[in-house]
């Protein structure tokens, strides 16, 4: 696995990916975390571990929309023993999950639809977990976001 932290447990990756579908059977939108970066910023999403709010394990530096989803740049307290634990299995592969905490502020409502999609959420934290509700929302290689974007341009290209 090729997953970059550094020492001091300097991390990127995405959150969410839009467009896709997550476990739940959300969709979210891209722009529907605008509002809640512009209100709240970086500094006042917590990360977590596993959503558990006894349980914060270090600081959002970035988090903003790219046009695949919601890049986010954090860094774990290595001093923390849970950061500490974190930074080795992030290191070695054994955890590499991100999944977002919000509540709904605007979401399509259609009946019977196969999906619900989210176009604005109000984000209060993103925790790093060992199951993402969403697949792809990972700790990643930077290559892992231009694999997604490609593989995505191709599934939409062939329909």
């Amino acid at each position: 696995m090729n997953i970059k932290i550094s020492e001091d447990g300097v991390f990127s990756g995405y959150a969410s990916i839009f467009g896709k579908i997550d476990q739940g059977g959300d969709i979210v939108v891209r722009g529907a975390f605008q509002n809640s970066l512009n209100k709240r910023g970086a500094a006042n999403i917590r990360m977590l571990f596993q959503h558990d709010p006894k349980e914060p394990v270090g600081v959002w530096h970035s988090i903003r929309e790219t046009d695949l989803g919601l890049k986010v740049t954090g860094q774990i307290s290595p001093d923390v023993a849970r950061g500490h634990d974190l930074i080795s299995l992030i290191r070695d592969g054994g955890i590499d999950g991100l999944s977002i905490g919000f509540r709904t502020v605007r979401a399509s409502t259609k009946w019977r639809a196969s999906a619900r999609r989210l176009y604005e959420i109000d984000l209060w934290e993103i925790s790093i977990v060992t199951f993402p509700m969403l697949d792809v929302a990972r700790i990643a290689a930077p290559q892992l976001a231009q694999n997604i974007k490609q593989a995505t341009k191709l599934l939409t290209s062939t329909f």
